[in-house]
C-alpha cells in the first residue's frame, strides 16, 4: 500500500513506539491521527507534526470509534497501528499472596482487549474503502512482544496479553482477507521505551548487552521502519514478526 496521502491512525501514539511510528508515517506522507490517553504529549506531537490528536482510551469503544471516524475523514482510513500497552510486574503467587486479579484483568483489558478494539473498529471502517490497484483496502498492525514466547518471572499478565495478540493475528487476517485488509503484528524485544525509562542507565545498558546483535536496546525508530515496511509490502499478512536482535529471554 502507498503511504503517501493515506489516512493513518496510531493508537498509543503519544510516546515510545507509537510516537516513532507516527513520526515515520508523517515523514512518508501519511495524514496521521494520534490516539492516546496522554493528551498533553499527544497534542504536542500532533502540533509538531501538523497531525491530528484524539483523546482515546483504547478500552472504550465509543472513544475508539470517534478516533477512527476522525482519522478516516472523507477519504477513508487505510492504515492503523496499535501500540498502546502497560506492563506491571507481579508473580503468580508469592510471599505477598496471589497475583492481584484486578491487575491481571487490567493488563488484559488494555493490552489485548484494547488492541482488538482498535483492530475491529479500524477494520470495519476500512471495509468501506474502495480497493487500490492490488485490491487492498487497508492494513492493521498490532504490537505483541517476545514476552509472548519468552515471558520472564513476573510477566504472567503481560505475557498472556501479548500471547493473545499473537494468537489473534492469523485468524483476523483470514477473516479480512477477502475484503483486502491485511493484519500483522510486531513482537519487539528489549526496546528503549517508557516501559524501561524508569530504570537506571546502567541497568538499561546491562539489559541491552543481553541482545546477541546489536548488543543494545532497540530504538523506537527501528520498530517504526518495520511498521512502514509492513504497510508497503502487500505480501506480508497474518504474520507476527520478532524484532529482537536474536534475543531469547532468560527466566529473569
Amino acid at each position: 500500500m502507498d503511504i503517501g496521502g493515506a489516512n493513518a491512525l496510531v493508537a498509543g501514539g503519544a510516546s515510545g513506539l507509537g510516537a516513532a511510528t507516527a513520526r515515520a508515517l508523517h515523514a512518508a506522507g501519511a495524514n496521521v491521527t494520534i490516539a492516546d490517553l496522554d493528551a498533553e504529549r499527544g497534542q504536542a506531537l500532533a502540533d509538531e507534526l501538523g497531525a491530528s490528536f484524539a483523546h482515546t482510551d483504547v478500552t472504550d469503544a465509543t472513544q475508539v470509534e470517534a478516533a477512527v471516524v476522525a482519522a478516516a475523514g472523507d477519504e477513508g482510513l487505510r492504515i492503523s497501528v496499535s501500540c498502546a500497552g502497560i506492563g506491571p510486574a507481579e508473580k503468580t503467587a508469592g510471599r505477598k499472596g496471589p497475583h492481584s486479579l484486578e491487575t491481571f484483568e487490567t493488563v488484559i483489558r488494555v493490552n489485548l482487549i484494547g488492541s482488538f478494539n482498535v483492530l475491529r473498529l479500524a477494520a470495519a471502517s476500512m471495509l468501506t474503502n474502495q480497493p487500490d490497484a492490488e485490491g487492498e483496502r487497508g492494513v492493521h498492525i498490532n504490537t505483541a512482544s517476545i514476552a509472548a514466547y519468552d515471558g520472564q518471572i513476573g510477566q504472567v499478565a503481560y505475557s498472556a496479553s501479548k500471547g493473545g495478540i499473537v494468537g489473534l493475528t492469523l485468524p483476523a487476517a483470514r477473516d479480512l482477507a477477502q475484503s483486502g485488509i491485511r493484519v500483522c503484528a510486531i513482537a519487539p524485544g528489549l526496546f528503549d521505551t517508557p516501559l524501561l525509562a524508569g530504570l537506571p542507565e546502567e541497568t538499561r545498558t546491562a539489559l541491552g548487552t543481553q541482545v546477541p546483535f546489536p548488543p543494545r536496546l532497540g530504538r523506537p525508530d527501528e520498530y517504526a521502519k518495520l511498521a512502514l515496511h509492513i504497510v508497503e509490502n502487500t505480501m506480508l499478512n497474518g504474520e507476527v514478526i520478532r524484532l529482537d536482535g536474536a534475543l531469547r529471554m532468560p527466566p529473569r
